[in-house]
Formats: C-alpha cells, sequence, structure tokens
C-alpha cells in the first residue's frame, strides 16, 4: 500500500507542483520581477513563502488523511474507499487542491515566471471547470447519500469557519 501511495503522489502532486514549474521556469525563462525595488522583493518572496508554506501544510495533511482514514490513495485509478471528512475536509471539501493552487501561486511569485503564471492559471480554470463537472458526480456515485449531505453541508472552495460533523457524530 505504501507504494501505490509513493506512485500516486509522485504521478500527480509531484509532477504538478514541481516537475512541470521546473521544466518551465528552465525553458521559458522571461521573469517579470526583475528590476523591481530591493523592498518589494522582499515582501513578495515572504508572501510566496507564506503560500508555499500553507498549501504544503495543506497538501501532506490531506495525503496524510488519504493514508490514515480513506483505505485508498489520491490517486483516481486507486481512489480512497471511504469519505475522508475529517481534518481539513470538515472545513472545505477540496483542500488537497487549495494546497496545490497555493503552492503554485507561490512559485508563480517567487519566479516571477510568466510561463509558471500561465501554467498555474491553467492549473486553478482547469480544476475550477473538472472539480463540479466531473469529480463530484464521481464521489457522489461512489459514496451516495453520505456525500451528498457532506456536500450540501461544507462547502466546495471557500473554507468554512468552524468545523463540519455529521448529525451521527456528535
Amino acid at each position: 500500500m505504501l507504494l501505490r501511495h509513493l506512485a500516486s503522489i509522485l504521478a500527480l502532486p509531484v509532477i504538478v507542483i514541481l516537475v512541470i514549474p521546473f521544466l518551465l521556469v528552465s525553458l521559458f525563462p522571461f521573469v517579470l520581477l526583475w528590476g523591481v525595488h530591493y523592498n518589494t522583493a522582499i515582501a513578495l518572496f515572504i508572501v510566496a513563502k507564506f503560500f508555499i508554506g500553507l498549501g504544503s501544510i495543506l497538501l501532506f495533511s490531506t495525503i496524510s488523511l488519504f493514508v490514515k482514514k480513506g483505505e485508498g490513495t489520491i490517486a483516481p485509478w486507486k481512489p480512497a474507499r471511504k469519505l475522508i471528512i475529517t481534518g481539513f475536509y470538515s472545513h472545505v471539501r477540496n483542500p488537497m487542491h487549495i494546497g496545490v493552487f497555493l503552492i503554485l501561486t507561490g512559485e508563480s511569485i517567487m519566479s516571477g515566471s510568466i510561463s509558471l503564471i500561465i501554467w498555474t492559471s491553467l492549473f486553478v480554470i482547469g480544476n475550477l471547470i473538472y472539480v463540479p463537472a466531473i469529480e463530484e458526480k464521481k464521489l457522489a456515485e461512489r459514496y451516495g447519500d453520505v456525500y451528498m449531505i457532506y456536500k450540501r453541508s461544507v462547502p466546495r472552495w471557500i473554507p468554512r469557519a468552524s468545523s463540519w460533523k455529521p448529525k451521527t457524530q456528535t
């Protein structure tokens, strides 16, 4: 099972947040931030690090939940057998996606790379379309009424302030 988790992590987040950004910045090195004032560069660096740090916390904690609670992987070809509704998932339905969005945004700010900004934008827009159009339908088929109650109770992208617990978990 550990190998399946590692394979899915290497196949998905590592490619999206490390391999593709590295290739884009290497192959298309045009950068927007050359010549910015030193103080501006420092501020952008701090903001970028904050986004990458927060995104990493979201990403790694949600991957951990797939291992501990989901009995599956993050990969669609070996999905979680159990619906995960604890941790960050009790505040927002897509914390892993949000984590990746934040990491890519931080990388884009830090590098100033136009190609990476475009990749980040396309990835975010693609997921904003994919999640409601395809992923949520598959989750509804897999988990049925439990997912539908969760879906009605927990927002897709903007986290709720308090954690949600199903009525059976008081």
